[in-house]
């Protein structure tokens, strides 16, 4: 198997290049093995939505991953968008150490507001304090949500590109950007800016779909409510299922195995 097919069926391969001349950056990427990964998530938990839905789901992915590829090695993401209609939530949480990203949907319980919310917070490496950034946005279009969040938040323009099938691109500004190039520039032209512009190679990486979750941190999450109330948390059964909070993975948790961890703690 050649390397470039390897490393695609890995993940979302994405390459971000400097845009000399015009001071911009070009993040871009190929989805189609990343949303299969997502799909087949889907299928092992048995969750099931709307393909309104899943289409939300998915463009908020692709939001993600090019945003997180665009900022530094080490940092990690996460994004929560409020939509009123359809009424759900998406969230996303990238890992720029290990490349991975992770994500659900809520169509329950989701909270009814005046206007739709973008909620984010970063951290520039493990341990260090959060960034957080609220803002508003129109609409059900997560790349346009995405926009409105680099308008308002990071104070600069983006400009986000479908290119057909499952590739997408970035162009992100910076300071001294040429602004009416970058305005005019089309989707149909991203794919020959190499051959009208000087590109510059500046990183390569491939995000795959991981969460992580497990049993014994869905114990650790848990165990301070069973501390306080464990008729609350398990009634008169032996066991619960517990949705993982970041890509809704279900588990499977006894008393037994609730009481072992807090015997070993």
């Amino acid at each position: 198997m050649p390397p470039d097919q390897l490393a695609a069926d890995l993940g979302a391969v994405v390459a971000v290049d400097f845009v000399r001349h015009r001071n911009a950056l070009l993040v871009r990427a190929e989805f189609t093995s990343l949303f299969t990964d997502y799909y087949l998530h889907l299928a092992d938990q048995n969750l099931r939505f709307t393909p309104a839905q899943a289409a939300i789901f998915k463009e908020a992915l692709v939001a993600g991953v090019l945003h997180a590829a665009a900022r530094p090695l080490n940092e990690h993401l996460a994004w929560s968008l409020n939509f009123q209609a359809p009424l759900l939530n998406v969230f996303l949480a990238v890992d720029n150490e290990d490349c991975t990203i992770t994500g659900r949907l809520f169509t329950e319980n989701v909270k009814v507001a005046p206007q739709n919310t973008f909620y984010s917070e970063s951290v520039p490496r493990r341990g260090a304090e959060k960034r957080r950034s609220v803002v508003n946005f129109l609409g059900d279009d997560p790349l346009l949500a995405a926009t409105d969040f680099y308008s308002q938040s990071e104070q600069r323009p983006v400009r986000y590109f479908h290119l057909g099938n499952d590739e997408y691109a970035l162009l992100v500004s910076h300071p001294d950007y040429e602004a009416p190039w970058f305005n005019a520039v089309a989707a149909a032209d991203i794919s020959t800016l190499a051959q009208v512009e000087t590109l510059t190679r500046i990183d390569q990486r491939i995000y795959r779909w991981h969460c992580g979750c497990n049993q014994q941190k869905i114990l650790g999450a848990i165990a301070p409510a069973f501390r306080a109330d464990p008729v609350g948390i398990f009634g008169e059964a032996e066991s619960i299922r517990v949705e993982c909070p970041r890509c809704a993975a279900g588990h499977l948790l006894t008393r037994e195995a609730m009481e072992a961890y807090l015997a070993r703690g």
